[in-house]
């Protein structure tokens, strides 16, 4: 069986479905389409099918052009059924947390069950979604069985975890190895041969459960970091030492430190959701991820700090927080980018809001947003804008900001994320 499927793979002739046309899938799409691949993308999202087809993106940094040109080997679509026309199956649903923060693998399961329906023989499927270990052979696994076909015997099944950054102009989806591992060996090379049809680098590990935990080592290394500089950047505001010139001067080190930056708390679909992955899955071993559940809580804690920033601003000029004007710089996760999930900028206005402050919001890359319910356009950033403002709060510090019209025309600023360097009394960094 492998033989055959091998070869189609190697002389691209083995057509691939993605399921889920989200940040992973698209840009994956992308890739195989530029590796001449022909690739169906399958979604349940109508409007993103429709959206596709007439050549429109909705990721900022994805032009509609590179869509139009996608589609001579790309086919958008919501039935299931045209999964039986592929050799190669990727899923790349979300893995959100329930309010409990313990996983949502509905995504998955979804998948798996209509993949089931129209899986053939002599065929490789891949889960991409993040996830916990164990996810690939005790959720995916017994689903695609169903089937009647059998893993080893009539189809391969693997783990590759996804590493798009958005905004990352330096390592592109083809530029990133990619970290591979099969429910057992044959599934490894299967897998391994074709993503070295269209990325650079592959590694190979020995499981699939070890590739799920390596993503999970990927994000909790980040998450505990974070939140490591921004405990000591609270610290350090209180001893009145600028954490920021602390860690210009620990990057002069040439070896044994990595600098990481305080911010307004952990934000994207992975930092802040991917390790309580692990921390839901550890119990079932009575194990207690402490580190990861001390990160979480002080990760959590980031937007409050915000608020009581804020308010200890406002009150230097002898005002509160009720009916002040307070003017939010960016609302998505990180700068340059489209993407507000799990952004701090969220918890933060809604907690503005609540203690009676207006609050008005720019963000060059995000027109409107949702908050409980209630729609915010982004407002344009003029100078009258920053004037009028009792406090300006920079969350997101975007290349396009002319901070040094914002530092001269507002009248206070809390800047979470060190954009403005001058050191001022009406400045908070």
């Amino acid at each position: 069986m492998a033989n055959t499927l091998l070869q189609n793979i190697k002389n691209k002739k083995a057509t691939v479905a993605v399921v889920g046309l989200g940040y992973v899938g698209i840009p994956t799409i992308l890739a195989l389409v530029d590796a001449g691949i022909k690739v169906i993308g399958i979604d349940v999202n109508k409007e993103r099918i429709k959206q596709l087809k007439a050549g429109r993106s909705f990721i900022k940094e994805i032009s509609d052009e590179k869509i139009k040109n996608s589609l001579k080997r790309f086919t958008p679509t919501t039935k299931w059924g045209e999964i039986s026309k592929a050799r190669v199956i990727l899923i790349a649903v979300p893995t959100p947390l329930d309010k409990n923060k313990a996983p949502d693998t509905s995504f998955i399961k979804l998948a798996s069950e209509n993949i089931a329906k129209y899986l053939k023989r002599d065929s490789l499927v891949v889960l991409e979604s993040t996830t916990y270990p164990g996810t690939t052979e005790e959720i995916v696994l017994p689903i695609l069985e169903k089937s009647g076909l059998k893993s080893k015997k009539d189809f391969y099944l693997a783990f590759a975890p996804e590493r798009v950054d958005p905004g990352n102009k330096k390592y592109t989806l083809s530029d990133i190895p990619k970290v591979i591992g099969g429910i057992e060996k044959k599934s490894t090379e299967v897998a391994a041969a074709f993503y070295s049809t269209f990325l650079r680098s592959v590694h190979k590990v020995s499981s699939a459960r070890t590739a799920e935990m390596t993503k999970l080592l990927e994000n909790i290394f980040r998450l505990v970091n974070i939140s490591l500089v921004n405990e000591l950047k609270m610290i350090s505001s209180k001893m009145d030492i600028d954490f920021w010139e602390v860690i210009e001067a620990a990057k002069t080190k040439p070896y044994g430190f990595m600098p990481f930056y305080p911010g307004p708390g952990v934000g994207g679909h992975c930092i802040p959701l991917d390790p309580f992955y692990l921390s839901w899955k550890a119990r079932e071993y009575d194990f207690f991820t402490r580190f990861i559940d001390l990160a979480g809580e002080i990760n959590d804690l980031m937007p409050h700090n915000v608020i009581t920033t804020i308010n200890w601003m406002l009150n230097k000029n002898k005002k509160s927080i009720k009916g002040s004007k307070i003017l939010i710089l960016g609302v998505a996760y990180k700068k340059d980018i489209d993407d507000p999930r799990e952004s701090a900028a969220m918890p933060i206005i809604l907690d503005l809001l609540r203690k009676g402050a207006r609050v008005f919001y720019n963000d060059p890359h995000i027109a409107k947003i949702n908050i409980k319910g209630k729609v915010f356009k982004s407002s344009p950033l003029t100078k009258s804008l920053v004037k009028s403002a009792d406090c300006v709060v920079i969350l997101t510090d975007h290349s396009v900001y002319d901070y040094r019209m914002i530092e001269k025309n507002a009248k206070l600023i809390v800047d979470t994320r060190h954009a403005i360097k001058k050191k001022s009394p009406k400045i908070f960094s």
